[in-house]
């Protein structure tokens, strides 16, 4: 069983982290919420995550949301908050459970152990296994969906949920290049290659379409609100991902 924990406090996700490879998971451990979401969506698909809620940056409701949207593993927040409005956003952002600091490591261990032994939850681990976050971007590629998070103005954290999230409008075509490039970052694929992978082998065409293809992707992410361009030229060969 794969388990993320997450917490800005070294001291305790090491403490936690030790605990559970005790009790017989693979544990992986962040410290914000952009290492969360990359753990996430790179590393191994938690089977369940334990998250801090107050963490620079990027809070433990945001992570929250980003990953709930696409991973259904039961997310337990670790929090010193003790309002009932903290508790209430923290399941309106999608979490499971919600355990006070202190806590005792044993009666963690026990809930960990009923969430993960519940009857009747559900998977679909295609869809768990195929999401990538760079930054403000999300990649469901089981959905075929490009998402930008934060476009065009503050998130609504008390609405529980990104009120500014923009879907990117793209064609069949855009996409299969999109997903061509961001499944491996850095790597240079020239613009025969990318037809041949996205048109097909026989298709009656001409590898320069390419070039018209990602200006139009790289006007809809600006588009979108995403100001650093994910795809880089590389000159006289072709283009690579480079998003993070």
């Amino acid at each position: 069983m794969n388990m993320l924990v997450v917490d800005d406090e070294a001291d305790i996700a090491n403490m936690l982290a030790e605990f559970f490879r005790m009790e017989g998971y693979e544990v992986s451990v962040a410290h914000d919420g952009p290492s969360a979401l990359a753990a996430a969506s790179s590393g191994p698909t938690p089977d369940i995550m334990l998250l801090d809620v107050n963490m620079p940056g990027m809070d433990g409701f945001e992570v929250c949301r980003r990953v709930r949207k696409h991973v259904s593993c039961p997310i337990i927040f670790l929090t010193a908050r003790v309002e009932d409005m903290d508790q209430l956003d923290g399941f309106a952002a999608g979490a499971d459970d919600y355990v006070l600091k202190p806590f005792s490591l044993e009666v963690l261990g026990r809930r960990v152990a009923a969430h993960m032994a519940r009857e009747g939850r559900t998977r679909d681990r295609q869809s768990d296994g195929a999401v990538r976050f760079f930054g403000e971007m999300t990649i469901d590629y089981a959905q075929r969906i490009v998402e930008v998070h934060g476009a065009g103005g503050n998130r609504d954290s008390s609405a529980g949920g990104d009120s500014n999230a923009v879907t990117v409008d793209l064609t069949k075509l855009e996409f299969d290049i999109i997903a061509l490039l961001s499944k491996r970052p850095g790597q240079v694929f020239d613009r025969d290659v990318i037809y041949e992978r996205v048109w097909g082998w026989d298709a009656a065409g001409d590898p320069s379409q390419v070039r018209e293809h990602i200006r139009r992707i790289r006007n809809k992410f600006m588009s979108a609100g995403i100001a650093d361009d994910p795809i880089a030229t590389v000159w006289g060969v072709g283009y690579k991902w480079v998003a993070k």
